[in-house]
């Protein structure tokens, strides 16, 4: 049955969004070890690495903070099951929450009651997007509280915009300090409202390949200097000072109104989670 199969890849996502952070920010890691000169630095990144190593190896969360439950979904105009999906994503974040265990995230917001299993209204977060094509492709990235804390959203008038732009990335950087558990990966979002250029910055930060470049020279060329002038701060893995306080700087637009210039910034953190997989109308499925 195919919602069993959704349910059953959706678990297995799960497990290895929670159990590791993803293959590219290990590999960037890593890096960064090699290129550390500070020593403090360098023994909270082999922390980190062998960290990571006996998660992986015990199958267990890689980080107490087992963040907020969030799904990126691509939806095929023809795969046949639609309004179900949410509440088969839903029901796997429920068991996984169990079956791991992950601790529960998800609390209400005045009364501050915690169902347990991660879900609640709002939770799992979705985000989805249709295209023409018979399957259906999700993600899902587990987002700590901490790297939440210092996310930044501005409206500027246009006129300023872009001069401002490269101060206030620093500036959020260095006012976040250690809060989001550097090294970072720094997220920019840019469009016509905050909640659009907030959204953006998350992608941004979350879904993008550490190493990814953005299609557009400009825009590309940004990046690299934001991520240069970050690792000119000296702030270092966990605030403790050396040469890498971001493994990457990803940026991401739409279209403004002419009027605004929204700017939205979001952080992520060394254990930046994610994993996802594609599923086939004939129940096949497979990990993107």
């Amino acid at each position: 049955m195919l919602e069993e199969v959704i349910r059953k890849a959706a678990k297995e996502v799960i497990t290895r969004a929670s159990i590791g952070p993803a293959f590219d920010v290990t590999t960037s890691l890593k890096g960064a070890l090699d290129v550390e000169e500070n020593e403090p630095a360098k023994l909270q990144l082999g922390a980190i690495l062998k960290n990571i190593e006996l998660s992986t190896a015990e199958k267990a969360a890689v980080c107490q903070d087992t963040g907020f439950p969030n799904f990126y979904i691509k939806l095929g105009d023809r795969f046949p099951i639609r309004s179900k999906i949410f509440d088969i994503l839903t029901q796997a974040v429920r068991e996984v929450t169990k079956e791991l265990p992950l601790r529960p995230n998800t609390v209400h917001p005045f009364s501050e009651k915690n169902p347990g299993d991660n879900t609640g209204v709002g939770a799992p977060w979705f985000e989805i997007e249709l295209f023409d094509g018979d399957y259906l492709e999700f993600y899902y990235v587990p987002k700590g509280g901490g790297t939440e804390l210092p996310s930044k959203a501005f409206t500027l008038p246009p006129g300023v915009a872009m001069k401002e732009l490269p101060r206030l990335v620093l500036e959020a950087v260095i006012d976040a300090g250690p809060m989001p558990c550097p090294p970072v990966i720094v997220g920019v979002g840019v469009g016509p409202s905050v909640d659009i250029a907030a959204k953006l910055a998350k992608k941004a930060a979350v879904l993008r390949p550490v190493g990814s470049r953005h299609p557009e020279p400009e825009i590309a060329k940004m990046e690299q200097e934001l991520l240069k002038a970050i690792n000119k701060l000296g702030i270092g893995v966990h605030g403790v000072g050396g040469k890498v306080t971001a493994l990457d700087v990803h940026i991401e637009y739409a279209y403004r109104h002419p009027a605004t210039f929204s700017i939205g910034i979001v952080f992520s953190c060394w254990a930046t989670r994610r994993a996802g997989a594609r599923v086939y109308p004939d129940g096949r499925y497979e990990f993107v």
